[in-house]
């Protein structure tokens, strides 16, 4: 049910998708590029589940204790992005705190979204890299939130731009053949 896309660039960056095949939608997005030594570094996921540092790959696989079961005192918010077809969308778990305690905004001078807090207990700032990438302003109006089940909601409108862009995406990535169906242009070493 998923099509990857593996993407290699001519400075060495590397690119990973994941799309839902049925709904064409945006399931990660991960980076790497080249460490000093020339060898292929970690990767860095824009968008997605993110990989922890403390599990290798083999033990994230292993049964573990229940979330539900740990005091989420204890718990460390967790950042992510999880895009929908009309907006970027980032997810903080474990962030009890009602929705009136929350700030979401624009800082346009840095080029970033910032979420504080009014009991100073969270703050943190993220950019929004496809926006950039497209070099289109941020706009305070395409921002909302929402708090439910200690999950702060974080949603930002697509621009037509990149609306258009992720249209035409679909319609190359359609054309591609699989390389497991024997008919790619993926050829290996």
């Amino acid at each position: 049910g998923k099509r990857k896309i593996h993407y290699l660039f001519e400075d060495g960056k590397e690119m990973a998708e994941e799309y839902d095949i049925k709904t064409g939608q945006l399931m990660s997005r991960k980076w790497r590029e080249k460490n000093t030594l020339g060898g292929s570094g970690k990767w860095q996921v824009e968008v997605g589940e993110p990989t922890s540092s403390l599990l290798g790959a083999l033990e994230s696989e292993l049964i573990m204790e229940s979330s539900s079961n740990v005091c989420t005192c204890l718990l460390q918010p967790v950042f992510m992005r999880k895009d929908t077809l009309s907006s970027f969308q980032w997810r903080i778990r474990n962030l009890p705190y009602p929705k009136e305690v929350y700030s979401v905004s624009v800082e346009e001078e840095q080029r970033c979204c910032v979420i504080r807090t009014t009991n100073k207990k969270y703050y943190k700032k993220f950019s929004i890299p496809d926006l950039d990438r497209y070099h289109l302003p941020l706009d305070a109006a395409a921002l909302s939130f929402a708090h439910a089940n200690n999950t702060l909601i974080i949603t930002y409108q697509k621009p037509k731009e990149i609306l258009a862009a992720e249209e035409q995406l679909q319609k190359e990535l359609k054309k591609i053949k699989a390389a497991n169906s024997g008919d790619g242009d993926c050829k290996t070493q």
